[in-house]
């Protein structure tokens, strides 16, 4: 039975919740990368890089095996030899786990950055995936209030030098110290419990496990009970003031503008004093652009001392769509094109030669189409300059630079001229303004 020709391979789609990047959102994308990458060198923070899996406890750990990320949305398998691994939803965890088991509390302070993919099972919306890419700050080893404060004016600064500072906020609240937050929990708990028979059932399974979650439902039927509850102010211990004092200092002495928040809350009790949140109402109801705190107590849940820690995370896909115009990937200075079959073959060559020299000349090679195509088609698309390789008898080549979209090419002429001068003897023709070189073997 013959195969039918006619019937069409099916064409693989992209996962749901996954992205391809080409043109002007992969501009964005790359000018976050590469101003956080200049930004973090300014603060002083280390490049670091973790694993795309971690060992899924890593993460039930960090994360609460309670709360959503844990339950539902993680990418988690079992190996080949049994062990549970788990595609990382988050940076801080697998830093954290980093630093326990290579030692690194012999550099503490560490300040520590880093960029990359991740992975949650969750709805896909607006600037939100199921793979998606996040930059990541960290300082961990410093208890002091000025680790809080360097990154709140390094994410401060990066917002700004990206051009999307305006129209976003940054919000504060503090969680206490270890005494201040127990108390809180207590007061809340008992505020809740005192209104059960009103609560959903979402956060009636919170009340038990993770009371502070419910200070963020949405659900219309906790609002009224949340919104009554007591703040944590009442209960924060001198030490908790002070420290949350000397952040705001801090802040005020930088220029960072600040607003306090004191719903702002994080559910899991390793995390201590300061809680922020970068928002804006530019990206619809999923607002927040960037938000960290301090997590003194994870490291010592994931089998580490008790270490200070504090940092925070950034989605790249969301601070693009935020970013007003990012400069296009700028054009190779020099495209080369071949005349004929030959021309093309030494093509690749001259691109090396250029592109290795002590100047460094970027270039790219047009190769597809006829000649006069070639032409119209790097000219269309903005290219500056090309030089145009043609054949010459008892020579390898006849080299000409031709002005595509600037004029005058002395600049780049002088640089290709010491570059080709190297590995060819240039014999200059008198040829009006374009003087193309022959081109002849070193012997």
């Amino acid at each position: 039975m013959s195969k039918d020709k006619s019937a069409k391979i099916p064409t693989p789609q992209p996962v749901r919740g996954t992205q391809d990047m080409l043109g002007d959102f992969a501009d964005r994308f790359a000018h976050v990368v590469e101003t956080f990458e200049r930004v973090r060198r300014l603060y002083g923070f280390k490049r670091i890089e973790v694993p795309v899996i971690e060992p899924t406890a890593v993460f039930a750990r960090s994360l609460g095996e309670t709360t959503d990320v844990v339950s539902k949305e993680m990418y988690s398998f079992e190996d080949r030899g049994g062990e549970s691994i788990t595609l990382r939803p988050e940076f801080t965890a697998g830093i954290a786990r980093a630093y326990v088991t290579n030692g690194w509390q012999q550099f503490a302070p560490l300040k520590v950055a880093t960029h990359g993919p991740l992975f949650r099972y969750e709805r896909p919306q607006k600037g939100r995936y199921r793979q998606f890419h996040q930059l990541d700050a960290e300082v961990i080893g410093s208890d002091s209030p000025l680790a809080d404060a360097e990154l709140l004016v390094f994410a401060d600064q990066l917002l700004k030098e990206l051009g999307i500072a305006e129209g976003v906020t940054l919000t504060l609240n503090t969680l206490g110290d270890a005494d201040s937050r127990e108390a809180w929990r207590a007061a809340l708990v008992a505020h809740f419990e005192a209104h059960r028979g009103d609560l959903s059932e979402d956060s009636l399974a919170r009340l038990d496990k993770n009371p502070l979650r419910i200070l963020d439902s949405k659900d219309p039927r906790d609002r009224p009970i949340a919104d009554s509850a007591p703040d944590i102010d009442s209960y924060l211990t001198g030490e908790a003031q002070d420290f949350f004092g000397a952040v705001t200092a801090a802040l005020d002495a930088a220029g960072v503008a600040w607003q306090r928040n004191a719903r702002l809350v994080r559910g899991l009790d390793y995390y201590r004093h300061t809680a922020f949140e970068f928002v804006t109402d530019r990206l619809g109801a999923q607002g927040t652009v960037l938000g960290g705190g301090r997590y003194d107590g994870l490291i010592e849940a994931l089998g580490g001392p008790p270490t200070a820690a504090v940092g925070w995370a950034a989605g790249i896909e969301r601070l693009a769509m935020l970013v007003p115009d990012a400069k296009e990937s700028p054009l190779p200075e020099i495209v080369i094109l071949p005349q004929d079959e030959a021309m093309e073959r030494l093509s690749s060559r001259i691109a090396n030669i250029l592109r290795t020299a002590d100047n460094e000349i970027s270039t790219e090679i047009a190769l597809a189409g006829a000649y006069r195509k070639r032409y119209d088609k790097v000219k269309n698309a903005g290219y500056a300059r090309a030089i145009s390789l043609e054949p010459h008898e008892g020579a390898v080549c006849i080299a000409r630079i031709r002005d595509l979209n600037v004029e005058g090419v002395k600049d780049v002429r002088d640089r290709v001229e010491a570059a080709l001068g190297k590995f060819f003897l240039l014999e200059e023709m008198d040829q009006g303004f374009s003087r193309p070189w022959i081109l002849q073997e070193k012997v």
